[in-house]
């Protein structure tokens, strides 16, 4: 069974990859779990991941990461 990724089932993907990318930002940043998820929120790559149509939600967590160690 193949399974589409479309707007309407893409906020299934989302807490995984957050998460990933959270517990990288807690070590890296010396930060509460609270901030570093608010942080990721409101970036412009949460903006990018949160949109089907950008396919950003394909990428891994390293290449997510290093995009978001830019924005931070």
């Amino acid at each position: 069974m193949s399974a589409t990724i479309t707007q309407d089932n893409l906020y299934l993907l989302l807490p995984v990859k957050i998460g990933w990318l959270a517990k990288w930002v807690v070590e890296d940043k010396g930060i509460s779990i609270t901030e570093a998820i608010n942080r990721i929120y409101h970036s412009k790559l949460y903006k990018k991941l949160s949109s089907e149509s950008t396919k950003y939600w394909h990428l891994g967590p390293v290449d997510l990461y290093e995009e978001l160690k830019q924005e931070l």
